[in-house]
This record gives structure tokens, sequence and C-alpha cells, in this order.
């Protein structure tokens, strides 16, 4: 598999892809969510019979290139991890931090692995963060954007339709092109 974009793991995980496009990111934009103070996660499940696939999101905001760079070998390592670790028990095989850091009730990643794309977006306090909080965030985050049952869930609010800009179709105008409100013209 030498041309091949794939993270590996441990001998016993799971063969997981990666995503590399543009609308790759922005599909999975749409899915569900799961935010920690470390990152948020995105995950759109898809219909096809193909893999779990991520990718990694680390803006210039975090930091300079050498820690964003670092942030992102720490997070691929730990989703690594999270993911081999699907079977199995959280708790056990911790290698860098001690285990008393680890969240106890922290769910496992679904096993098999559905076919869906994960984005996860890093904030700076991954840079520093423990590393098993990261693997225990993951975990978590796998077993909620993984959930069968679609998109992300309604947020309530209007519905949102096509945007009107100035020239649309509808023949309105926009509040910018409309005369001010103290100054329209009077009849006598």
């Amino acid at each position: 598999m030498e041309g091949d974009r794939a993270m590996r793991g441990p001998d016993d995980a799971p063969l997981v892809g990666r995503l590399t496009k543009r609308r790759e990111f922005v599909a999975a934009a749409s899915g569900r969510r799961f935010h920690s103070e470390r990152m948020t996660v995105q995950g759109l499940r898809r219909d096809d019979e193909g893999t779990l696939r991520v990718g990694f999101t680390v803006t210039k905001k975090v930091g300079h290139a050498v820690e964003r760079n670092r942030i992102k070998r720490r997070l691929r390592h730990a989703a690594r991890e999270a993911l081999a670790r699907g079977g199995a028990d959280l708790g056990c095989g911790a290698r860098h931090d001690a285990a008393a850091d680890r969240v106890p009730d922290a769910p496992l990643p679904p096993h098999p692995l559905p076919p869906a794309d994960i984005v996860v977006i890093a904030r700076r306090p991954a840079l520093q963060a423990p590393y098993s909080s990261l693997i225990d965030d993951l975990a978590r985050a796998l077993h909620v954007v993984t959930k069968p049952g679609g998109a992300r869930p309604d947020r309530g609010g209007a519905p949102r339709g096509p945007r009107r800009g100035r020239g649309d179709a509808s023949g309105q105008t926009s509040r910018r092109d409309a005369p001010p409100s103290g100054l329209s013209e009077k009849t006598p």
C-alpha cells in the first residue's frame, strides 16, 4: 500500500482513511458535533461500504507552524490509539500518562467502525493537554459523531431560505439601498 493515504495504528487497529479534499471536510461539517476544551470533532456517516476517514485541522490562530504540526501529530497518534481500543477498556494500556487523568465513564467508539467522515479541529489546549485526555476526548467524540440518525439535530429557529442580496430576482431592495427612514418623501 505504498500510495494509499491511510492512518495505521497498532497491529490490532482498524485501517482508517484520511480526508484530503476540501469538499470532504465541508461535508463532514454538516454532521454531528462534539466539543471539548481541546478540540471540536465533526462527523457525518456515509451510506457506502467504505471505511472511517479522519481529517485534522489546526488553524493559524492556534500557534506557529511548529506548534500546529506538533498538535496534529499528537492528535493523529491519539486517534490511532482511540480507534485501536474500540473494543477494549479505555482504562488499560496507558503508555504516556497516568491513568488517574482518564475519564472513568468515557464511552467506547463503536466497533466495528461505521463508514463515516470525521474532522478534528484542534484548539490551543491540545498542545499541552495530557495525552490520555486527548485519547478520551477522541473516544467520546467518535461515539457521539458516528451515532446512527443522520445529520445534526435541528436546533429550531426560522428556516433559512436562499440569501437575498442587492438586485435579487424578487425585485426587493436590501436595507442598504432603501432611503433612510427619517428622510422619506411626504405628500401634502
